[in-house]
Order: structure tokens, then sequence, then C-alpha cells
């Protein structure tokens, strides 16, 4: 069993920056991605970044390319989320989730096992 926990989220003026951290606590996967996903009221969970922690691949959604970067440890089991540039459009619940490294870098909601509480961003215009 992997349990995920997320910090770092807030209120932040258009413009401004956060930066999001997850840890896992226990490996369910021999190789992993670690990737943020984000909720907005009234709109389904979609796909932010993702990291490889074997070999620190990433990949990101066009809405946040440029402003976002993802980085992670392998040996301590987390990831960490720099987001520049915050727009209001950001304002969302931010959850970290988890799952194998053996199909790649996903996007798909439904292709993680594993799920943090989720941390509030709120960026004010």
């Amino acid at each position: 069993q992997v349990q995920l926990v997320e910090s770092g989220g807030g209120l932040v003026q258009a413009g401004g920056s956060l930066r999001l951290s997850c840890a896992a606590s226990g490996r369910a996967f021999s190789t992993t991605v670690m990737s943020y996903f984000r909720q907005a009221p009234g709109k389904e969970r979609e796909f932010v970044a993702a990291i490889s922690l074997s070999d620190f691949t990433t990949r990101y959604a066009d809405s946040v390319k440029g402003r976002f970067a993802i980085s992670g440890e392998n040996a301590k089991y987390t990831a960490d989320l720099q987001m520049n540039s915050l727009k209001p459009e950001d304002t969302a619940i931010y959850y970290c989730a988890v799952t194998s490294a053996s199909n790649g870098l996903r996007t798909n909601v439904n292709d993680y096992v594993f799920w943090g509480q989720g941390t509030q961003v709120t960026v004010s215009s």
C-alpha cells in the first residue's frame, strides 16, 4: 500500500509562484511514475505533469508547459511541482498520484492507482 501526502498549496496573486511537494510512503512498483493532476470546481480531474523516478523523463499538459516544472527524487520517493506565472485558471485542488512506469508517462486518471488527499491552490486576479 502506498500513501501520498501533498503540501504547499495556498493563495497567490496572478503571476506569482507556488511549490507543491508530494511524499510517498511504501513502494508498490519497481519503477514509478509520480504525477500531478488537478480538479477545478465543476470540472473533471485533469493531468498536469508527470515524472519517471527511474530516468527522470517528464511530461506536461499543454496548458502548463513553460510555466510548471516537475522534479523528483527516487531515493526519497518524492516529487515537487514548481508553479510559476500562475493564472486564475490554475485554481484547483491539486492531487499527487503514482503508477507503474512500465507503460510510460501516463496522463489518464484511470491509469493511476494511488492518490493523495489533495491540496488547494487558489490564484486571485
